[in-house]
């Protein structure tokens, strides 16, 4: 079982925060770091049943409320579970918690894991710039997290590449 969690407190913010967890997956996202990141998507109306997801993730809205948002996953194969944003008093939290089967026991700790935590640390970052006008101390990608962007950008080069010639 997977429960990963990262929160950060703003004090004095809580409607704030509840304003900008209302832009995730929109057009007007504030929260999603999406120069660095696909972008995350809601494929409709934010109400329970609507799909939505990130790159190779794929979800679906179980949960809408002004200060939660909790999603249940579809993709990749082999995690079973949810993630949530929540606003709790002064504090923004995403919890991920997940069973994982099949080849999901490997990915998870070796790719998406690191992926992960290194896109809610940015996330959380943008929180605190949009509330605070700064952010104290910013995310750092570790060497691992950047290699593995590395890896992903060679492989979309090659299909990208591989399209055009097709065409």
């Amino acid at each position: 079982m997977v429960r990963n969690v990262h929160t950060r407190r703003f004090p004095g913010h809580r409607d704030d925060l509840v304003r900008l967890l209302d832009t995730l997956g929109t057009p007007a996202d504030e929260l999603w770091p999406v120069a660095d990141w696909p972008p995350t998507r809601l494929d409709g109306p934010r109400v329970p049943g609507t799909p939505a997801g990130h790159g190779p993730i794929r979800y679906v809205l179980e949960e809408a409320e002004p200060d939660r948002l909790r999603f249940r996953f579809t993709a990749p194969a082999g995690v079973h579970g949810h993630h949530e944003f929540t606003v709790d008093g002064d504090a923004l939290t995403h919890v991920l918690t997940a069973s994982l089967h099949g080849w999901a026991r490997l990915t998870w700790p070796l790719v998406f894991r690191p992926l992960h935590d290194a896109l809610l640390e940015q996330l959380l970052d943008r929180a605190e710039r949009a509330l605070t006008g700064r952010v104290a101390q910013p995310a750092r990608w570790s060497s691992y997290v950047r290699f593995l962007r590395g890896l992903a950008e060679i492989r979309s080069r090659r299909t990208r590449t591989e399209a055009t010639l097709r065409a």
